[in-house]
């Protein structure tokens, strides 16, 4: 009798990356509580805008980001042409270009094709979590890329599960009960569990800082100021960080220099 055919598919994967698919699904688990409240506040919020449902099932499957999907909506209520639509999308997924960038050299050994495929599918936590796991190990490392596929599916497969339930049961869940800030307190847990040094800390307080002082921008402009204010901010931490280390071992080294040159006297 033959085994089944995802079990076929499976065992066709080497074994570290087996290994790193499941660890990476274990890893992303206790992000899944934020990813279902937020996929379905942003499909409730779908079903109650001018979208049919099969179109608002067919934008969570394709468009695959929250925050520019509820940045559409009020752009389709509005009867704006379609080239306004895709432009705020665009530029409110401008970080995704930034993530992309860091994630470059990681995977700079692959074809296009699967680099482009792992783009699709990247997200916002488990961009941050793959990050926080693989950030200083460049290039191939085994299990790397089956540690991305572990997170990025667990989180499409929730993703996409929520939404679709807000979607098809819209009705049941009157605007009162205030889902939007639901879906913010579910989200902040996860953002401590991510402050892990004084860099993080920083990068956290420099985007809070400025996407509050940058709400009123256009297009959501404010999201990609903050990423781009929390990627300098920790970039400038690390680096001074790494040059107090690096003049502490030289003062160290000539304390000890000078030492050893006085016992020879």
């Amino acid at each position: 009798m033959s085994s089944p055919v995802w079990q076929r598919l499976w065992h066709r994967f080497a074994e570290a990356e087996r290994t790193g698919f499941l660890e990476g699904a274990r890893y992303f688990a206790p992000s899944l509580p934020a990813v279902f409240s937020w996929g379905l506040v942003t499909g409730v919020a779908m079903s109650k805008s001018v979208l049919t449902v099969p179109e608002a099932i067919g934008m969570s499957l394709l468009v695959y980001a929250g925050s520019a999907q509820l940045a559409a909506l009020p752009l389709f209520a509005a009867g704006l042409p379609i080239w306004t639509v895709w432009l705020t999308a665009a530029v409110v997924n401008l970080r995704f270009v930034i993530f992309s960038a860091a994630l470059q050299p990681h995977f700079s050994y692959m074809p296009l094709w699967r680099r482009t495929l792992m783009g699709s599918f990247n997200g916002d936590l488990h961009f941050v979590y793959f990050m926080q796991r693989y950030g200083s190990q460049i290039g191939y490392t085994p299990g790397k890329e089956g540690f991305f596929w572990g997170m990025a599916l667990t989180n499409f497969t929730m993703w996409q599960t929520s939404s679709i339930v807000g979607i098809l049961l819209a009705s049941l869940f009157p605007d009162s009960w205030g889902l939007g800030l639901a879906g913010t307190m579910a989200l902040i847990p996860v953002m401590i569990a991510t402050i892990t040094s004084r860099s993080t800390m920083l990068a956290v307080v420099v985007s809070s800082v400025l996407a509050l002082l940058c709400f009123d921008l256009p297009y959501r402009l404010s999201l990609v100021v903050a990423v781009v204010g929390a990627i300098a901010a920790g970039m400038a931490s690390d680096e001074l960080a790494n040059r107090a280390t690096l003049r502490a071992i030289r003062l160290r080294n000539r304390a000890q220099g000078v030492g050893k040159s006085g016992e020879s006297r």
